[in-house]
């Protein structure tokens, strides 16, 4: 049955020329060292996402400040534009009443003028009796002064009178073109105003974006936190389910050192089993020094001993969960090409009963956690 099996091996093997280098199966230290490392990864790349979505809400809010005292600047140039506007109606509703002003104060001045015109006229022209006549036929000097200042104080009245008009025409024309004047620069005020306006608005409309696509960057932050957060549930679980395994491997290494062991005399081995085992050596410890590579072929002989494990080399190396290499296909491979003199070498001193490392059933890559029989870059225990 044993030889059905090696043969099946060999037989379903795939034939890869280029692998002239040994490579190592993963062992479970060595995956817990790597889950760990990505773990170490994973949260210094959520840790730095996390100081971008605190920025980006530091910037958020800073942005909304400066748009909040946008809105309130606006607010306060669209009131004063407002007051402009009014202003302005006011005072052109002003000036078409000054104009008003005018024309009426114009027409009086002239209705002043025609009068005084028709007085004089009247006084001075009275049919065919002239002025001189009319003083020639004063009855006495007090008749003839009398006359005469009646005279020269109706032409003072009408003097005064069409002075005083003539004031009043002139200060309305005055106060119309001090009036354009205010207009035109309330509308200057207006235009400055309008284009202080549109320079806030664009800042408004500007900075409202701004807070969008930042609170986009934010929305994709919490999507990458989230993310981490699976990442690292699942990798802690990764993790702690190595360290299960590796405690159970642990137990199993002082459960059978305290089972009964065969001596190396005592097992039985095929044909096949020194090449099983040479490139099983060479898979896991092929860039190891040559006593490293003996005791992994050590470790292989020390579970056919023990009662905890089959006690044959195909069942120890085959069992299910153990030798990475035997489950990926890397040791299939490797049967399809052969080993190396030295690890041909190694599995015959391990078949003949070489224990560098002991009863130990385990190996691995040095970590700290492990303590047993250092060689090379492995831990035997």
């Amino acid at each position: 049955m044993v030889r059905v099996i090696t043969c099946t091996v060999l037989v379903c093997a795939v034939t890869l020329n280029s692998m002239k280098n040994p490579v190592k199966g993963e062992t479970t230290s060595e995956k817990i060292k790597k889950a760990e490392e990505l773990k170490k990864e994973t949260e210094e790349q959520k840790k730095a996402v996390d100081e971008k979505k605190e920025d980006l809400e530091d910037t958020k809010k800073q942005l909304q400040d400066y748009l909040d005292r946008l809105n309130g600047e606006l607010q306060e140039i669209s009131d004063n534009l407002e007051l402009i506007e009014e202003k302005i109606h006011n005072k052109e509703y002003e000036i078409v009443k000054a104009k008003l002003d005018i024309e009426d104060a114009k027409l009086e001045e002239k209705r002043q003028y025609d009068l005084m015109k028709r007085r004089l006229r009247a006084i001075y022209e009275r049919g065919d009796t002239t002025l001189f006549e009319t003083f020639l036929h004063t009855s006495n000097y007090s008749d003839f002064l009398n006359k005469s200042e009646y005279l020269g104080k109706l032409e003072e009245y009408d003097r005064k009178m069409f002075d005083m008009l003539k004031a009043q025409r002139e200060a309305v024309e005055e106060k119309e073109s001090i009036l354009e004047q205010e207009v035109d620069q309330l509308n200057e005020l207006l235009e400055d105003s309008q284009a202080e306006r549109n320079k806030v608005s664009t800042l408004v409309n500007s900075t409202s974006g701004t807070i969008a696509a930042t609170s986009g960057a934010i929305s994709a932050a919490e999507i990458e936190q989230k993310e981490y957060e699976s990442e690292l549930k699942q990798q802690e679980a990764n993790i702690s389910a190595l360290n299960k395994k590796l405690e159970e491997e642990k137990a199993m290494s002082r459960k059978a050192g305290q089972m009964a062991w065969s001596s190396t005399g005592e097992l039985g081995f095929n044909v096949s089993d020194r090449e099983l085992l040479a490139c099983l050596i060479y898979c896991e410890a092929g860039g190891e020094p040559y006593t490293g590579q003996v005791a992994v072929g050590s470790v292989v002989i020390n579970r056919m001993r023990s009662a905890a494990y089959p006690n044959t080399m195909v069942g120890v190396i085959y069992q299910k969960g153990q030798f990475t290499p035997a489950r990926s296909g890397r040791l299939a491979t490797r049967l399809s090409l052969g080993a190396t003199e030295s690890c041909y070498r190694a599995a015959d001193e391990a078949m003949a009963g070489a224990q560098p490392v002991g009863n130990c059933l385990y190996f691995r890559t040095k970590i700290p956690q492990i303590k047993g029989i250092i060689i090379g870059g492995h831990v035997f225990y």
